[in-house]
């Protein structure tokens, strides 16, 4: 049985980083090519819904796409107002004796660059991998062959992940706690493994279901974690659980579905109850850091989220009720983001 309780010897950040990041160069160059958009800037300082209008863009991709060039250097923002900075008026404005514009066109018909213009004018996901033979993960994720792959590919991401979240959690006093969409429930696994006094249910809806029960039986935790069939959008969440761990999930919604989410977690919990966030979290100011915003750019593409800033979760938890917002790094770039139900 593996021991979900061990670290590996070497840092796997660099291997992370490089799938995390992997369609960020594509909205670079779609915006360079296909948009022109530091030439726009340059003579058209402009806010963000302004930015949406004059260019007919739309505000989600428009927000991940800002985020990304402003942990670049490439824009300022003074007062709501984005600026080009000087590397991107040297340098990504037409006109310009060092502009890169030509460079880039070299790439600009690259499937997922040629997605990206589609997805910041629609504010609709691409297919998974910008592939034909995919739908859009949401839809995918109900065929069962393509939910066990992408289950696969989030549990042996989790096992490392898994770990650095059951460290950073102090869950003393602590019973039982809900792994909300857990996927395979290696994140539930990480957790009662560091913490033995724990228990644990998955949350998962048909046929993702199915995977987690079979890898965590595989997994030897069966007697610690268990699950139960369900959908958080048309269901209420269980009650009898004092932990809420939303893992790798927010990120894939747009901000109206997150709040009901957060809404629906605050109703299940007792008083006191614990809410975990686990995610990467933009700061609160937007400007970074630069792997945060570049895995961004994947969820913006293939999804209907965005990775989160500090600020967004903040005002989100404020709206609700949750209080005590705590923000702890974990591994890889990722962290997790805690709050209180009141008592």
């Amino acid at each position: 049985m593996l021991d979900l309780t061990r670290d590996p010897a070497a840092d796997p950040l660099r291997l992370y980083r490089y799938r995390d990041g992997i369609y960020a160069v594509d909205l670079v160059n779609a915006a360079i090519v296909h948009l022109d958009f530091f030439t726009w800037l340059a003579t058209h300082p402009s806010d963000k819904a302004t930015i949406c209008r004059e260019l007919q863009l739309s505000e989600r991709p428009v927000d991940v796409m800002l985020t990304l060039f402003a942990a670049n250097g490439f824009i300022r923002a003074e007062q709501g107002i984005f600026h080009v900075t000087e590397v991107a008026r040297e340098h990504l404005v037409a006109g310009s004796p060092w502009f890169l514009g030509p460079y880039f066109a070299s790439l600009k018909d690259r499937p997922v660059a040629l997605d990206m213009v589609k997805v910041l004018r629609s504010g609709k996901p691409a297919n998974w991998g910008s592939s034909k033979s995919e739908k859009e993960w949401s839809k995918a994720m109900e065929e069962p062959d393509f939910a066990q792959r992408f289950t696969a590919a989030m549990d042996c991401r989790g096992i490392y992940l898994g770990r650095a979240v059951a460290k950073a959690l102090d869950l003393r006093g602590r019973a039982r706690l809900l792994d909300i969409a857990g996927g395979s429930g290696i994140y539930a696994c990480a957790i009662t493994a560091a913490h033995p006094h724990l228990r644990a249910t998955v949350f998962e809806k048909s046929p993702v279901d199915q995977v987690a029960a079979k890898l965590i039986t595989e997994r030897g935790h069966a007697d610690k974690v268990s699950v139960l069939a369900g959908d958080m959008f048309s269901e209420a969440l269980p009650a009898g659980f004092d932990v809420h761990l939303f893992s790798n999930v927010l990120h894939d919604w747009d901000t109206p579905v997150v709040a009901q989410l957060l809404a629906k977690s605050y109703a299940a919990l007792p008083p006191g109850g614990l809410l975990v966030i686990h995610d990467m979290h933009v700061n609160a100011d937007k400007t970074g850091p630069l792997p945060v915003a570049e895995y961004s750019v994947i969820l913006m593409h293939s999804t209907e989220g965005k990775c989160y800033s500090l600020g967004e979760l903040d005002e989100l938890f404020q709206a609700i009720g949750f209080r005590d917002l705590k923000h702890t790094p974990t591994a890889a770039d990722r962290s997790i983001v805690t709050a209180v139900k009141p008592g």
